[in-house]
């Protein structure tokens, strides 16, 4: 019975330069001198380094903890010792570093003791926390943690998409893997089915890939999955697009803003469910991957290759022509440029693309737009290309997210049929690392603002206290020394307002008096024992004088307010 499929609008038919890289087996690649592990390899946060210079490690053993559930742990790709834990320059084209594990081979190549795990013996969320702890993320470019991904849907999941669909030009892993490996792609499956409990399987793959096809049916039906489909789709670029898939595989079309799984749908790579068996089945991490060696090379193919093998050692396997210029990891579409030949191989590495001005020659000059809009009728993401590029090109940003600027999949089929050779992509990217950088600045100016009125709240509330202390002070003190009229007089007063404050250093100034005079009072006369007449007569005039210059407590009292008065 032949399932019914349907179109996504747009996409374009490039050559797809497929046939050289599946001739031959997946190769293994000898161990390098070195392997440089990145430790961030994925969406989310940066895994926490697990080990020193110095070290010795196992193959499989964790060199990175997962920071956070967005995360998901590294692991060593092979035995050996760990001679560095530092930056080094990463698998992007903008040539920034990231920290890194160094580690030198000893050539065993040994494993940790590695068991299967039973999904019976624990629960669905012990399972994730496996796969975080595993180091599975989406392989299909996306890198997102795998973990995250089969949590059931709050409506259920209806459908299970297993991408194998594999547009982009020169890319052949998946094609490579669902030949050779099938089974456990289809065991991968399985398990990915019973954790989101979907109620089917379908595996999509382009009608251009015979042997796959086959295979995966053949797998399917050995296993006895009845819930799971084998579909043939037409060859177009991007089916391979999950939105795109997912409409062509069963009709439904995700809007605008909207995930797949709210409409009961969820998609994962081919070789994200061939990590995920290896998982369960054999207890390993995942440490390696299948990537297409292509472009300007004698031998093009797919090879196994460790994650932090350099890019120059596993093309030289390949034999690199004369006259390359750059090296490009993924295809001619979607793929980034390499900062250095020497960059580590990441889980996100499906495709090292040698090139050269032969194979991809200095494009045409840019021109003028001409709104001629075949860039809209090639956007498979029903976007409006043309006005994206004026907005990005005026960097007037508010207005390209008016246009849906984030539900661009930077897919190049707008760049690649414009007639004025725009790099209508670049200028989208921009635009979004633009807005991504404003969105950085704007919470770091609003935890500054947070920061700023929470000091100014703390400085008046220690303000408040020092002033309630003082005015508990101030009473204590007036209690001390008032008459009981006073103090009658003193708790039929309100107090209220600056008068408040102002009573306060009366009060204190009162009391400041008040132990004065207590202290003068307290003091005994000094050698007065042995006095003549005349000197007790000079002794008793001034004690005279003294009793007649000094002044009532009510006027003593008085003469703070009298001051503060004037």
């Amino acid at each position: 019975m032949l399932r019914k499929l349907f179109k996504f609008n747009g996409g374009v038919k490039p050559a797809t330069n497929k046939a050289d890289s599946t001739r031959e087996p997946i190769k293994a690649v000898p161990l390098p001198a070195q392997l440089i592990v990145p430790l961030h390899q994925h969406v989310g946060g940066t895994p926490h380094p697990l080990v020193a210079p110095g070290d010795v490690v196992l193959k499989g053993q964790r060199i990175g903890a997962a920071d956070g559930n967005v995360s998901s742990a590294v692991h060593a790709p092979t035995s050996g010792r760990v001679v560095a834990v530092e930056p080094r320059v990463m698998a992007h084209t903008s040539g920034l570093s990231t920290l890194s594990v160094v580690i030198e081979p000893d050539g065993e190549d040994r494993w940790i003791d590695c068991e299967p795990i039973s999904l019976r013996a624990m629960g669905a969320d012990e399972v994730r926390d496996e796969l975080r702890d595993a180091g599975v993320v989406g392989l299909g470019g996306a890198v997102f943690p795998s973990h995250l991904k089969l949590k059931p849907a709050k409506g259920g999941t209806d459908t299970l998409v297993i991408n194998g669909a594999e547009c982009e030009p020169f890319i052949t892993c998946d094609d490579l893997l669902m030949r050779e490996r099938a089974d456990q792609i289809v065991r991968g499956a399985e398990i990915m089915q019973e954790l989101l409990q979907a109620r089917r399987v379908l595996i999509g793959i382009e009608d251009n890939k015979p042997e796959a096809v086959a295979a995966m049916q053949q797998a399917v039906s050995a296993r006895g999955a009845g819930t799971m489909e084998v579909v043939a789709i037409p060859t177009r670029y991007p089916a391979g697009g999950a939105k795109q898939l997912i409409r062509v595989l069963t009709g439904i079309e995700v809007p605008h803003g909207r995930r797949s799984t709210d409409y009961g749908v969820q998609c994962f790579n081919t070789g994200t469910a061939y990590a995920i068996a290896d998982v369960f089945d054999r207890g390993r991490p995942l440490v390696s991957r299948i990537v297409t060696v292509a472009g300007n090379v004698e031998r093009p193919g797919n090879y196994e290759v460790l994650f932090g093998t350099p890019m120059d050692h596993v093309a030289a396997l390949a034999g690199v022509k004369p006259g390359t210029d750059r090296f490009i990891m993924g295809g001619p579409m979607m793929g980034f440029r390499m900062p250095a030949y020497d960059v580590p191989v990441v889980k996100a590495t499906n495709c090292i693309l040698v090139g050269s001005p032969e194979l991809f020659p200095a494009p045409a000059p840019e021109m003028a737009c001409i709104r001629c809009g075949e860039c809209a009728r090639a956007c498979p993401a029903d976007l409006q290309p043309f006005e994206l590029y004026w907005h990005s090109r005026a960097k007037n940003f508010g207005k390209a997210q008016e246009y849906h600027l984030f539900d661009c999949i930077e897919c190049g089929c707008c760049a690649y049929v414009c007639p004025s050779h725009i790099p209508l992509v670049d200028y989208y990217r921009f635009s979004k690392s633009e807005i991504w950088a404003r969105e950085r600045q704007k919470d770091a100016a609003d935890v500054a603002r947070d920061r700023f009125e929470f000091r100014n709240e703390r400085i008046e509330r220690e303000k408040r206290e020092k002033a309630e202390k003082l005015a508990a002070k101030t009473a204590a003190g007036r209690a001390a020394v008032s008459t009981p009229a006073t103090d009658t007089a003193a708790a039929a007063t309100p107090v209220t307002g600056s008068d408040s404050a102002e009573d306060s250093k009366k009060a204190l100034i009162a009391a400041a008096m008040a132990r004065a005079k207590a202290q003068r009072e307290a003091i005994a006369p000094q050698n007065t024992e042995a006095l003549t007449p005349d000197q007790q007569a000079q002794v008793a005039e001034a004690d005279a004088r003294r009793a007649a210059l000094a002044p009532a407590d009510g006027d003593a009292a008085a003469q703070p307010t009298e001051q503060s008065a004037r």
